[in-house]
């Protein structure tokens, strides 16, 4: 499985990511601009030493990205307002799990140019704005593993 994240702002959201993709084998893409240096401290301290294991590719912009996906791939677009809860869908191995910046999210024309691949984490109470871009990370990216068996599961 893939991760990125679109110019991501919290250092130890983008950190406590990184320990997931370790601990899942899942390849992490953080595309510029982000919010932090790689080498903040509160980045560090979230990854512990996890970065170590850690699978991950720095990109320039979106369209930098864009060209290294295979066509075959698939990308999914996780962000409010989606067409689909991210359950619905039928995730396979090599897929992209792209998540947008912690304040704005995903940009709308983004969304709206892959509108089939764009899905959201439901929640019951209207007053709550979002969660937490780990939490969203971790939901969708176990669920995904989940339908696959959890390939290589210790």
């Amino acid at each position: 499985m893939n991760v990125v994240l679109l110019e991501p702002e919290i250092p130890p959201n983008t950190g406590n990511i990184a320990r997931l993709c370790a601990a899942t084998r899942t390849t992490l893409h953080l595309i510029e601009p982000f919010g932090f240096k790689l080498d903040d401290a509160t980045l560090k301290r979230a990854g512990m030493d996890y970065w170590q294991h850690v699978e991950w590719r720095r990109w320039r912009n979106w369209a930098e990205f864009v060209a290294s996906v295979q066509p075959e791939a698939r990308l999914w677009l996780v962000e409010s307002g989606g067409g689909r809860r991210y359950d619905e869908v039928r995730f396979q191995p090599g897929d992209y799990l792209v998540f947008g910046r912690e304040t704005a999210g995903l940009p709308k024309s983004l969304l709206t140019e892959h509108m089939e691949a764009w899905l959201r984490i439901p929640m019951s109470n209207p007053a709550a704005r979002s969660l937490n871009l780990s939490n969203c990370v971790a939901l969708v990216l176990y669920e995904a593993l989940r339908q696959q068996g959890f390939a290589g599961e210790s």
